[in-house]
């Protein structure tokens, strides 16, 4: 008597075992503990609180010049009309 092999069940027992395995390796990860140095963090964040009264008056100036260059490209595309290129049309063939 011939013994025939069952390849489905065998590929479902290998991914049970894969997944398995793959959860035990997610579940068991512990991310790497960087030394982390809370007194330099702390005079950054005070340096920041510093800074934006200077930045206010730049941030600014600069939103009124990109206001002015976003509408001249404005009346410039409105003035200029693109030019299109047909695209040739596929011929019907008679059958």
């Amino acid at each position: 008597m011939a013994v025939t092999r069952l390849e489905r069940k065998g590929r479902k027992n290998k991914n049970v075992a894969k997944n398995r395995v793959a959860t035990i390796q997610r579940l068991s990860f512990v991310p790497v503990i960087k030394n982390v140095d809370v007194d330099a963090i702390k005079k950054e964040f005070d340096a920041k609180k510093a800074e934006p009264a200077v930045k206010v008056e730049k941030v600014v100036k600069a939103e009124k010049v990109e206001k002015t260059v976003a509408a001249k490209a404005e009346k410039g595309v409105k003035t200029g009309k693109p030019a299109k290129a047909k695209a040739p049309k596929a011929k019907k063939s008679a059958e």
